[in-house]
């Protein structure tokens, strides 16, 4: 019985990558949060030491950045088809639902990491479509920053309702109707709007947000 218990795990025969280190961290983060990881932890479901993991990644630091730029490997980059519109509104969704799927990633644009190979193909990439499509260097920039931060900024915006939604749809109704609406029919009117039944064919206020920016630059993409 002891012999059996010292023999390694089917996982510990694998050999250590950094980007086994990496997908490992990345799983515990969308499990537990960014604040539950630590190399101990980490180290665990890979069946090593601590120790092991530094011969992969450097630091704390070097984990989270790395983690961030495999979540940028994950976004679907845009096509060159004939419409650039569709083809930046699909990166811009898949980008969307990528932060969605690994929640923790949000908080970690706001931290002073190093940039990965990802994150520059996926900007390179968004900036070749915009000049591809017929912007100018200047606009492409504009454009560029426009889309990112109604990407990011969108999803931070999301993040607490959508805690509050894990707790039942009763809590994200009792806080909503605890709000001090008397005096307020404007500020009343839009919490019965966040609170009706969706419809079919109802666009989601991401999209419609993606679609005025996208409208908006075609416009300005056209004047001379």
């Amino acid at each position: 019985m002891a012999h059996q218990l010292d023999q390694p795990t089917p996982e510990a025969r694998i050999p250590l990558s950094r980007e086994r280190v990496l997908r490992a961290a990345m799983e515990l983060a969308d499990e537990a949060g960014l604040e539950s990881l630590s190399m101990r932890r980490l180290a665990q479901p890979l069946g090593v030491e601590a120790m092991s993991l530094y011969h992969h990644v450097r630091n704390k630091d070097d984990l989270l950045s790395g983690m961030l730029d495999m979540v940028y490997a994950e976004i679907e980059l845009p096509a060159n088809d004939v419409d650039w519109r569709s083809d930046m509104r699909r990166t811009a969704i898949s980008f969307h639902d990528v932060l969605l799927s690994h929640e923790w990633a949000c908080s970690l644009f706001m931290a002073p990491l190093s940039v990965g190979p990802a994150r520059f193909r996926y900007m390179d990439a968004v900036l070749g479509r915009l000049r591809s499509a017929g912007f100018s260097a200047e606009m492409t920039h504009h454009a560029y920053h426009a889309l990112d931060s109604h990407i990011v900024g969108f999803v931070l915006w999301l993040l607490p309702f959508l805690a509050f939604a894990r707790q039942g749809p009763e809590a994200a109704g009792d806080v909503l109707r605890s709000v001090p609406v008397d005096g307020l029919p404007h500020l009343a009117e839009h919490i019965d709007v966040h609170q009706a039944p969706e419809r079919a064919g109802d666009v989601n206020e991401f999209e419609f947000g993606l679609g005025l920016i996208l409208d908006g630059l075609e416009r300005m993409r056209d004047t001379p």
